[in-house]
């Protein structure tokens, strides 16, 4: 069983944090050129901005998705 934690680094930590795992060889920090988005995902974004662009009153804000989440 494979076990998933969540960590929360401050910034003024984050890019020295990465490179000493980068040195242990844990992580690999991959271009961005070299990540290949699918085309069923970027279609997907696509008819998305399209609905929201024609309904944007079905829009909610960050703080107010934040509540819902943090409600349920």
């Amino acid at each position: 069983m494979q076990t998933t934690y969540h960590i929360i680094v401050k910034k003024e930590y984050a890019s020295a944090i990465i490179e000493d795992l980068q040195k242990l060889d844990a992580v690999e920090i991959v271009p961005e050129a070299a990540i290949e988005i699918p085309h069923w995902q970027m279609e997907e974004v696509r008819k998305r901005k399209e609905y929201y662009q024609l309904h944007p009153e079905e829009l909610v804000s960050w703080e107010d998705a934040q509540k819902q989440i943090i409600a349920d």
